[in-house]
């Protein structure tokens, strides 16, 4: 397999990923015993699949617990290996707290966890409920962050291991609608989709605010594709379901995607 061919189909900064997936490949096939990675974000499971289709010898699967997680681990596997749920060395965490007087956020436990000297690739995807937070981690630190995060910003809290299967919903889903747009750079697509100035997008991608495939891009003609997410801090995410040719005026017909809570 050549890495040339594939690297031409993905973004030069991603080349390095590819990369070490290749070196996961050789890995697998030379020991023919599996891998587990650490969790990965939807953009890497795609580049993991398009390198390991190329084998017919070896297959993936990935779990992250939660329905429709967004961050998995991913086993890559010989053909004839089976993996069990337990093979992928995940837990299921909640933080019990005084959730009557105070509502812990999404952004509060992820800068909690970040704060223990973790990498971002060893836990999952973190929900918030009304008075409940469940997070998933990779088995192997479980007890060190039971251990250490006592505190969510001045909140003093307690982390526990969820033993039930009762794990809290996606609440949120894809709406759809149509646009055209004058190029696919980040700032001329974030003015259209988010209605405002294009200066005002501009400053927003200048300031860090805006990732695009969970990696912030303050290139301001950073070249969009069919597929890509782009999260704004402030306004939500958004994806580029597809692109359907030209106006007579030249302008590009996009197909938007917001993510919105469910009705």
């Amino acid at each position: 397999m050549k890495v040339e061919h594939l690297v031409q189909h993905f973004r030069k900064d991603e080349q390095p990923f590819i990369e070490q997936v290749i070196g996961w490949q050789r890995e697998v096939e030379d020991r023919y015993a599996p891998k587990l990675t650490d969790f990965l974000d939807p953009r890497q499971r795609f580049i993991v699949e398009a390198v390991i289709r190329q084998s017919g010898d070896l297959h993936i699967q990935a779990k992250g617990l939660f329905d429709e997680a967004e961050r998995q681990r991913v086993m890559i596997a010989p053909s004839y290996y089976v993996p069990e749920i337990e093979d992928f060395q995940l837990k299921m965490m909640t933080i019990q707290y005084p959730s009557k007087f105070v509502q812990l956020k999404h952004p509060d436990v992820l800068g909690a966890l970040l704060s223990l000297g973790m990498d971002r690739s060893k836990f999952g995807d973190i929900r918030v409920a009304e008075n409940t937070v469940q997070f998933v981690i990779a088995a192997e630190v479980a007890d060190y962050v039971r251990a250490n995060l006592t505190s969510v910003g001045k909140i003093k809290v307690h982390v526990e291991e969820v033993t039930s299967d009762v794990y809290l919903h996606m609440e949120e889903e894809w709406v759809e609608s149509s646009t055209t747009v004058s190029s696919m750079r980040l700032d001329v697509v974030l003015a259209t989709i988010l209605n405002i100035s294009r200066q005002k997008s501009q400053s927003l991608v200048t300031a860090g605010r805006v990732k695009v495939n969970w990696t912030v891009r303050e290139q301001v003609a950073f070249e969009l594709q069919e597929g890509d997410i782009l999260s704004v801090r402030g306004f939500g995410r958004f994806k580029v379901v597809m692109t359907e040719g030209r106006t007579k005026k030249d302008k590009i017909r996009l197909q938007i995607g917001k993510l919105e809570q469910k009705q």
